[in-house]
């Protein structure tokens, strides 16, 4: 018969097991909420305060935080859905235009918004002669990493390199920039949205098969065979 440890035990663990997806999906939805609801969260206060010119009570029933927040945070995604729909039009993409030329004649403004912005396009589109979604000798060549490849170029000595991003579970926005000859890149077919459910929860969800890296290693020992000679 199980002793009280062994039934304390058991169900703590069983208990963790359980709670650890809820935990996951929260930390994943309060940073995203943080996130959007910030960027609304001036503009909600400016219409609040319009309100309260001529509605003071009305006004002081939304001055709340909680209520601030999903206010924010639902304007927020509505205006990251009209501007994704404006942007499929001529007038959104001349108005995008005027932006990205205002913006990139501020000295400071144009450096980050300009490498954020070429992130993204990258992030979109797969760069020639390489699968987007990756897995790389990362940290240690026994080791391998999920990465997302951003560009490839070609080093001093004439060889292949791609900038690998790995991005850390269950918070994908962190992560490590990794320069990593593409012999070495061992390929798969997952798609980004494969790739990123993996990510965020910690490999649970996922392709159930995994490339087949004994051959990706043979590959590149050929491959090296072949510089060599």
């Amino acid at each position: 018969m199980p002793t009280p440890d062994l039934h304390i035990k058991r169900y703590l663990i069983t208990g963790l097991l359980a709670f650890i997806p809820v935990w996951i999906t929260w930390v994943v939805f309060k940073f995203l909420f943080t996130l959007l609801a910030g960027v609304g969260a001036p503009l909600v206060n400016g219409i609040i305060g319009l309100i309260g010119l001529a509605a003071p009570s009305a006004a002081n029933a939304l001055h709340r935080d909680w209520v601030e927040s999903i206010l924010a945070f639902v304007l927020t995604v509505v205006a990251l859905y009209l501007l994704g729909w404006l942007s499929t039009r001529m007038l959104g993409r001349r108005i995008l235009g005027a932006v990205d030329s205002l913006l990139e004649r501020i000295p400071l403004v144009h450096t980050i918004y300009g490498g954020v912005k070429k992130l993204m396009t990258l992030m979109r589109n797969k760069p020639g002669g390489t699968q987007r979604v990756v897995l790389i000798d990362f940290p240690s060549p026994a080791l391998k990493s999920v990465g997302f490849v951003t560009r490839t170029f070609i080093d001093a000595a004439g060889r292949e390199v791609a900038a690998v991003y790995v991005p850390t579970t269950p918070n994908p926005t962190g992560g490590y920039l990794e320069l990593v000859p593409t012999e070495r890149l061992i390929t798969t077919d997952w798609s980004m949205d494969q790739a990123m459910a993996f990510i965020v929860s910690g490999g649970a969800v996922g392709p159930e098969q995994l490339p087949d890296v004994e051959r990706n290693a043979l590959r590149r020992v050929a491959a090296a065979e072949r510089v060599e000679q």
